[in-house]
């Protein structure tokens, strides 16, 4: 018993001395941050880390806790720093969506056939083509084409039009092809300058619908399109220019010598004047040898005597 009392105490002494003190760099202790501020999730940092790394570290627990204080905000303020920069605005004017999303348009052309409209669109201004076959429209007004200084060719086929307000076309002096095939017209309103084009056919146009001087004074007119109305006589006064001349499925019973050609000018030729449809009217063109002397091809007609109106 006396011999173990010594060695026991010889190991305990020894531990205590040789065992080594904990390194200085291995020594932590808490920063002097408010703990209350940043919670139980505080970590332990080295006495001796560098000031840098210490101040990223305090960054990086700052912001995870402002996110989660306000995440909305934090997300509203992301997106406006990725938003990126706003494209410029075009130059070119919105095109009329309304009338683009009921029709087709497409360069300068808008398409509103079958589409049941019962009066001319909206249109943008750069139209230059106008479909609107096969619709609703009774009335053209003025107000319809009021501006449109593009616009060449406007196609109403198959409408119910009884009535274009005279000066409706006034305004479009760049107007070449005009279509009114397939209505209910009486009479033909005020023609553009620059018309190339008339069709008209399939309507009711009546000779006292048409002003004695309707085509005198268009010098581009080549086509003239009057078939299947009620025309007594035909139109006075036709330019040089025309090429064609459609009367066919009317009530003319009669023509003069002065309708194609000038008898007090025995030299005078019509020689653009090349196709000329009076069949099916009530005439017999045997009767009227002087009234084409002019043409260098006898018009095409076969009288019918049986039109009931």
């Amino acid at each position: 018993m006396n011999c173990v009392c010594p060695i026991l105490f010889v190991v305990i002494f020894g531990e205590l001395v040789f065992t080594a003190p904990a390194n200085k760099e291995d020594q932590f202790h808490m920063h002097d941050l408010d703990l209350e501020y940043f919670g139980a999730d505080t970590t332990y940092e080295y006495e001796d880390e560098p000031q840098e790394i210490k101040q990223a570290k305090l960054e990086e627990k700052i912001i995870p806790m402002l996110v989660d204080a306000d995440t909305n905000h934090e997300i509203a303020h992301t997106r406006h720093i990725r938003s990126p920069t706003p494209e410029p605005e075009s130059d070119h004017p919105p095109i009329d969506m309304p009338t683009c999303l009921l029709c087709v348009c497409l360069i300068g052309s808008v398409y509103c056939d079958e589409t049941n409209i019962e009066a001319i669109p909206m249109l943008p201004k750069e139209t230059s083509h106008l479909y609107t076959r096969y619709n609703m429209i009774r009335k053209v007004t003025v107000k319809d084409f009021s501006d449109f200084p593009t616009l060449r060719r406007i196609d109403l086929t198959g409408n119910l039009i009884t009535e274009i307000e005279d000066k409706a076309f006034a305004q479009l002096p760049y107007l070449e092809h005009l279509t009114l095939c397939e209505n209910k017209l009486v009479r033909l309103p005020a023609l553009p300058p620059q018309l190339v084009t008339l069709s008209a056919q399939y309507n009711r146009i009546k000779s006292n619908g048409i002003k004695r001087n309707a085509f005198k004074n268009l010098a581009r007119l080549e086509f003239l399109y009057l078939g299947y109305n009620q025309l007594d006589k035909v139109p006075a006064n036709l330019p040089e220019t025309i090429r064609t001349l459609h009367l066919q499925h009317n009530n003319i019973t009669s023509i003069t010598d002065n309708t194609f050609c000038k008898p007090q000018d025995a030299s005078y030729i019509r020689d653009r004047l090349t196709e000329i449809r009076l069949e099916e009217n009530p005439i017999n063109l045997a009767e009227y040898p002087n009234s084409y002397i002019c043409l260098r091809r006898l018009p095409v007609g076969r009288p019918y005597f049986g039109r009931v109106y």
